[in-house]
């Protein structure tokens, strides 16, 4: 990651799993939650000039994006509004603010919300 130590110019890393479904790779096995956290936990390791990286619950589910907090990363992304990526492949997975803020907390965390220069907002009282 020379360029990034010369420019700074990646904000974060986002691990996302390859999704078969519906790709003429179908057949291929999808990688668990397992295989994903281990990923994430090498990339926290291995992009350490990378502040911020972002648990992928949109291809891996909640639950698993919860855990991510505890294997490295520090952002769990956003609402998805229209997610056409992944759901083109089959995974669809919906959530609402509340749920991804009780996730968050119930990982031991704080919710706050940031801009896209992961700038964070004051908190709401």
């Amino acid at each position: 990651m020379d360029r990034q130590d010369e420019t700074s110019g990646f904000t974060a890393f986002i691990s996302w799993t390859f999704q078969p479904g519906n790709t003429d790779l179908a057949a291929r096995r999808k990688i668990g939650a397992f295989g994903y956290l281990r990923m994430l936990a090498v990339s926290r390791l291995f992009l350490d000039n990378i502040d911020n990286l972002q648990a992928s619950w949109v291809t891996q589910g909640l639950d698993t994006g919860q855990t991510a907090l505890l294997f490295g990363a520090n952002d769990m992304g956003s609402l998805m509004i229209e997610e056409n990526v992944v759901a083109a492949a089959g995974t669809r997975f919906h959530i609402d603010e509340a749920q991804l803020r009780r996730a968050i907390t119930r990982a031991g965390f704080e919710p706050r919300r940031r801009n896209v220069f992961y700038q964070l907002f004051e908190p709401t009282i």
